[in-house]
């Protein structure tokens, strides 16, 4: 069995790594494909703008709080059973949904989806890493993180489509098939992710686990992707809204397939720089680029038996962005000519960019820590040109 394990883990694209690739498509294409109508959903059962919001971000805001002890929990338990309850609760949340004619209802299952969200993207991105040869976890996470970008700019898509044309409750149960999908498949992974012996053996003086908030080391890059994602996840929860106001003659649901291909000819062309090229030179990319490499880089400035605090301080981030776009464009939304959304959500891009040079010097400093066996993939993070 040992033998079996060892020779999977030299593998890139080994039966488990491909089944928690599926997983994590469908995990992720659940929440984002709710994401661009639950707004919409809210105000349709009385819900105020500012409610509509607060709505479109509190998932994320649960998450947000959720990801230190999920965290510590993915580093000291096995990943499979933490997976699995993440979902069965993305589950519940999606058929709450379905069943709620009532803004206090939607309230209570984005809650119940924030703990499932939070379980589901730490434990399997913590999975993964542990799954990949040590010198293929930067380009491994490279291709997870364009999974998890790809069920965003997917799943928004299928999810407008089926409402335009069957209505809300049609396009949740599509969300509820994605987190069963989820649910089922990560059944069928072999290694079931116990933790590592670092993790257990890391402790206060007395011998017990010590609870940590964040890894210092990952805080940089959560700016980072945090800015990034602002202005991405505005564009989700309000896009729909945005063009019926405007009475655009455009269909609204092309958006996310062009998305989609975009970052695939990115992703695929760009594919044998990312262990070369300095951290910087990707943040023309924009969020689909950068997602891919903060997430690699920030498992890279961990090392093993903290990957799982690493990811859950990446994706507090990532939970921090995804909850201020909604609340932020409820503001502008509410309160702007809708002319200027856009040009007041742009400028997010200049701070994710030059306003972050002091985070660039310490991501330069903290590159002298990086293990040695990551080689060239250290170059990540490079002082930008």
């Amino acid at each position: 069995m040992k033998k079996e394990v060892l020779l999977m883990k030299t593998k890139l694209y080994s039966r488990d790594i491909l089944l928690i690739l599926a997983a994590s498509f469908c995990y992720f294409s659940s929440p984002m494909l709710v994401t661009p109508l639950i707004t919409g959903f809210a105000g349709s059962v009385g819900a105020s703008a500012a409610l509509m919001g607060v709505i479109g971000g509190l998932m994320n805001l649960c998450s947000l709080f959720c990801r230190p002890l999920v965290g510590n929990l993915a580093d000291r338990l096995s990943k499979y059973k933490v997976s699995t309850a993440g979902a069965a609760l993305m589950s519940l949340a999606c058929l709450g949904y379905i069943l709620s004619f009532h803004p206090a209802g939607i309230v209570f299952f984005r809650v119940v989806n924030g703990v499932g969200f939070a379980c589901c993207s730490v434990c399997m991105s913590t999975w993964m890493s542990n799954l990949l040869p040590k010198e293929k976890v930067g380009s491994g996470m490279g291709v997870y993180g364009m999974m998890n970008a790809l069920g965003m700019a997917v799943a928004p898509g299928i999810g407008v489509t089926v409402y335009q044309a069957f209505g809300y409750h049609t396009a949740f149960a599509i969300a509820l098939v994605f987190s069963l999908a989820t649910l089922l498949i990560v059944q069928f992974v072999g290694d079931k992710g116990e933790p590592e012996p670092e993790a257990l053996s890391a402790g206060s003086k007395d011998g017990r686990p010590a609870l940590q908030i964040t890894d210092p080391k990952v805080l940089p890059i959560a700016a980072i992707i945090m800015l990034f994602a602002i202005p991405y996840c505005a564009t989700q929860s309000f896009l729909v809204s945005y063009a019926e106001a405007r009475h655009l003659a455009v269909s609204v649901s092309l958006f996310f397939p062009l998305y989609a291909v975009v970052l695939l000819v990115l992703r695929l062309s760009l594919k044998g720089l990312f262990d070369r090229l300095p951290f910087g030179i990707f943040l023309a990319g924009g969020y689909g680029i950068m997602g891919s490499v903060c997430q690699s880089t920030a498992i890279l400035l961990a090392g093993k038996g903290k990957r799982g605090l690493a990811n859950s301080t990446y994706y507090i981030g990532l939970d921090l962005g995804m909850t201020l776009g909604p609340v932020i464009g409820g503001f502008l939304y509410g309160r702007l000519d809708l002319a200027w959304f856009y040009p007041a959500l742009v400028l997010t891009v200049p701070l994710g960019g030059s306003g972050l040079s002091p985070l660039y010097e310490e991501i330069l400093n903290l590159k002298q820590r990086l293990p040695r066996v990551f080689g060239t993939a250290a170059l990540l993070v490079e002082k930008p040109v």
